[in-house]
């Protein structure tokens, strides 16, 4: 007998080692459910955690404080608030009481839930503040030297809010008498910083002896405490004890201190020394910024860069603070050294004096990089404030080699931040903005979407200011530079529709907008003009294809060319109203909204009115919904009597979707959009209704045909045969003839019938109504002598496959000017050229 060939027997051994393998992640999965088990509560545990659902809220939180556990109690807590909203003399009385002894236990969560409670209460004004402060001051008083670091620094902020609000008496005798010892150097560090942030509140709610006699000198006690976190506590403190002590005394005790605290030991302690100093240069005058605090910025940027690093995050953070507190008191070498030492860190960690010694270990020198990019980022964010410290006239020769730095510097947040700051910049070169054209091409160019986003966020008035600015010899200049910005605009668009930011994109075709205020319509027709219709056909994101649409539009609103503006209508038609696409044929209506936004009510009506009125006959539902959604802007653009055969061919529409439609929403919402289209007012042409005056057999017209003729041009109503299943108001009509009344009782009669009349429901014999009474638009006119044709004839859909794709602009478009007569010609109804779907109206003329 062979042995098995050593392919059978390693399958052999594999299939045995899989079995034991499989049994033994099986024996893992028991191991790991054990404990699953074991964690399901027991009955036992259950009926502890069982409560009388018969107990009050007072009750059921009383004894969960009692005798429920940590997470009950917590939760009773939490819900403070709200049980001294609904019963606070009752949870001040029996819960209060509970939540004290609770808390001598309680854990951090607890205690944390606990301080944010009280601050609640406090905020909503659940109890006066006499209340409040005799029933939880010493409560949140107690928690301050909590062992928790967090849970002391939660109840020490509840206490700072409190402290805005209670009287001086109480603040005196139950904060500020106690804070004498807790300040001493006999007390736990924690409670000396502690103290050091209540006197910084303190300082702002007692008179000036008060604060000399019993603050200042805890105030100067903590500033020479012997631990350094104490008196960096004490020292960020100190710009809020000069706001409430005044000049004089600031000048005469937190300045000296300031000064010895700036020459401390400890680093931390001269930054938060420094930074103070920056923050109080309003407060000192000419002479003390000059003889005191000058020297000691000095100082202080010449030590920097031996320093840690940390204080040369701080500097260059504050340059535009001390540029603007220093500014006229530098002489021209303190003026060029400290521009210079600007300059220095604008470039920090890029050159070769300032590479990493070979000591370091990798994680320090990329933590070193981190806060280089830290400086270089404020210094960006500080360039605004160096150019009014160098003056903008002398931008070019100063600060245009940082700032071309800045806008090419390897890091993307030092490119973001000037991203942000470009358009002050722009704004303060003003005539000068011509010199950093470049670099505006550089952040649009940027490979960085972040620096893109940040940059287009004010392009509108930077292309503006750019496109205005330069002086008179420097114009041709200046418009050399935009056959670049148009490529720059093009490619950072393209970036921005291939990344997944969406929102970037949209801001940017939102942005886009300016263009015609900038640019050539020429330049915008060839270059961005297509790219529009590509992303309102393509692009999958709906927030973009409304503002590309909407940008289209503004386009072709400052387009002058009438041959270019042929050639989009009829673009936004075909491809868009006409499209195979429902979704394409919903971006058209979005497109008429915008149309009627911004161009007049004529423009529309001669080009979109009846393609937009044709999509009441679209197979898709939703186009059908949204068209309802626009019927009553659509039919604000009419006038009377000059658009008469277009509200005509408006009342078709709306007919036939009552008697034809059969998708439910839809229905609903066309008997919503007649209620409120039944509502509107017609808007008059007055040159027209001259015209008719003056032709009513050479009479003037008389107050009482004057009267009837303003009434007959308001919106025709609906037929009484028409049923309509939601309630509403009927038409405000100022008519008060028992006639009109009649009407307009039975309409709104038949609000509640779901059933049509018989002489409308049915199509076919709507369909076989080939007469056409007389046409008067009037409120009950129309539902008395109206009478329209829905044969199949007048609404006639143009084979799909001869539907143009490309078009020539002489192709005649559908036009619906003033000027047309009141109803349609009937020959165009059988022309094989007219457009799809278009409705028409047949028509006689009626008898007198």
């Amino acid at each position: 007998m062979h042995p098995p060939p050593p392919a059978a027997a390693s399958a052999m051994d594999f299939s045995q080692n899989s079995l034991f393998g499989y049994m033994e992640d099986l024996q893992e999965l028991t191991i790991i459910e054990r404990p699953v088990r074991r964690s399901l509560k027991t009955p036992e545990e259950i009926e502890r955690l069982t409560v009388d659902e018969d107990l009050s809220d007072i009750e059921r939180a009383v004894y969960l404080l009692s005798a429920g556990q940590d997470i009950q109690g917590t939760s009773v807590i939490a819900n403070l608030p709200y049980l001294m909203r609904q019963n606070p003399a009752e949870t001040l009385r029996r819960v209060l009481p509970k939540v004290r002894e609770v808390l001598h236990v309680a854990g951090v969560e607890m205690q944390l839930t606990a301080a944010v409670s009280f601050l609640t209460i406090l905020q909503e004004d659940s109890v006066s503040i006499h209340t409040y402060a005799h029933s939880f001051l010493q409560v949140i008083l107690l928690h301050l030297e909590h062992r928790d670091a967090g849970v002391s620094n939660a109840w020490l902020e509840t206490l700072l809010f409190v402290i805005e609000v209670l009287p001086k008496e109480t603040l005196r005798h139950e904060i500020l008498n106690p804070l004498v010892s807790k300040a001493q150097l006999s007390q736990t560090v924690q409670s000396r910083l502690v103290s050091c942030k209540i006197l910084g509140k303190l300082t702002n709610k007692f008179d000036a002896h008060i604060i000399k006699r019993e603050i200042l000198p805890l105030v100067k006690s903590l500033c020479q405490d012997v631990e350094y976190e104490v008196r960096s506590c004490m020292c960020r403190q100190l710009e809020n004890i000069a706001q409430g002590i005044g000049t004089e005394l600031t000048k005469s005790v937190v300045l000296p201190e300031l000064i010895e605290l700036s020459r401390d030991e400890s680093s931390s302690v001269r930054l938060a020394a420094f930074e103070t100093l920056v923050n109080l240069l309003d407060i000192f005058d000419t002479d003390d910024r000059s003889q005191t605090i000058l020297p000691l910025v000095k100082s202080f940027c010449e030590k920097s860069f031996k320093a840690d690093e940390s204080i040369l995050i701080s500097l260059s953070f504050h340059l535009g603070k001390l540029c603007h507190g220093l500014y006229g008191i530098f002489t021209p070498d303190q003026h060029l050294r400290f521009l210079e030492f600007y300059k220095k860190l604008c470039t920090l960690g890029l050159q070769q004096e300032n590479g990493h010694s070979e000591n370091q270990f990798p994680s320090q020198i990329l933590e070193q990089e981190k806060k280089y990019i830290s400086v270089r980022k404020n210094c960006a964010y500080n360039f605004p404030a160096m150019i009014v410290f160098v003056d903008p006239k002398n931008f070019h020769m100063e600060l245009y080699s940082t700032f071309f730095c800045l806008c090419h510097d390897p890091e993307v947040p030092v490119r973001y931040t000037i991203a942000i700051c470009f358009y002050e910049v722009s704004k303060l070169l003003n005539s000068g903005v011509y010199l950093i054209h470049k670099e505006l091409i550089t952040l649009l160019q940027d490979e960085s979407l972040e620096v893109l986003d940040a940059l287009i966020d004010h392009l509108p008035e930077i292309l503006e200011l750019m496109s205005a600015g330069g002086e008179s010899s420097a114009q041709d200049s200046k418009f050399s530079s935009l056959p670049d910005l148009i490529p720059a605009l093009t490619a950072a668009e393209q970036r921005a529709a291939a990344s997944l930011k969406w929102r970037t994109h949209e801001k940017l075709l939102q942005k886009y907008a300016c263009l015609p205020h900038v640019i050539s319509s020429d330049q915008i027709y060839y270059r961005f003009l297509q790219r529009m219709f590509t992303i309102m056909m393509t692009n999958n994101v709906l927030p973009v294809q409304k503002a590309a649409s909407r940008t289209l539009c503004i386009f072709l609103r400052y387009n002058r060319k009438q041959e270019q503006r042929y050639e989009v209508i009829q673009k936004l038609i075909e491809q868009l109203g006409q499209g195979k696409s429902y979704w394409n044929r919903l971006r058209f209506l979005d497109t008429c909204e915008f149309i009627i936004e911004i161009f007049s009510k004529s423009f529309f009506c001669k080009y979109f009115f009846l393609p937009a009125i044709e999509l009441t006959h679209d197979p898709v539902a939703n186009v059908r919904m949204k068209l309802c959604y626009l019927l009553p802007k659509v039919k604000s653009t009419l006038k009377i009597p000059a658009d008469k055969h277009l509200l005509q061919q408006l009342e078709m529409c709306v007919r036939k979707l009552l008697c034809q439609e059969k998708d439910k929403d839809v229905l609903a919402i066309v008997k919503r959009t007649v209620l409120e289209l039944d509502r509107m007012e017609m808007s008059m042409d007055a040159e027209q209704l001259e015209k008719d005056k003056q032709q009513n057999d050479g009479r003037p017209m008389s107050d009482k045909t004057f009267e009837k003729k303003r009434r007959d041009t308001k919106t025709p109503t609906l037929p009484k045969s028409v049923s309509i299943s939601v309630p509403g108001p009927s038409s405000g009509t100022t008519s008060t003839s028992k006639e009109i009344k009649k009407s307009k009782l039975i309409r709104s009669q038949s609000f509640n019938n779901q059933a049509f009349h018989a002489k409308y429901g049915n199509l076919d014999k709507c369909a076989s109504k080939s007469s056409v009474g007389a046409y008067t638009p009037s409120v009950s006119g129309l539902t008395k002598t109206c009478m329209i044709s829905l044969t199949d004839d007048s609404f006639r859909t143009r084979n799909a496959s001869s539907a143009a794709t490309s078009f020539s602009p002489n192709t005649p478009l559908p036009s619906t000017s003033r000027g047309t007569s009141n109803s349609v010609d009937p020959k165009s109804s059988g022309s094989k050229d007219v457009q799809p779907r278009k409705a028409t109206l047949k028509s006689r003329k009626s008898n007198p």
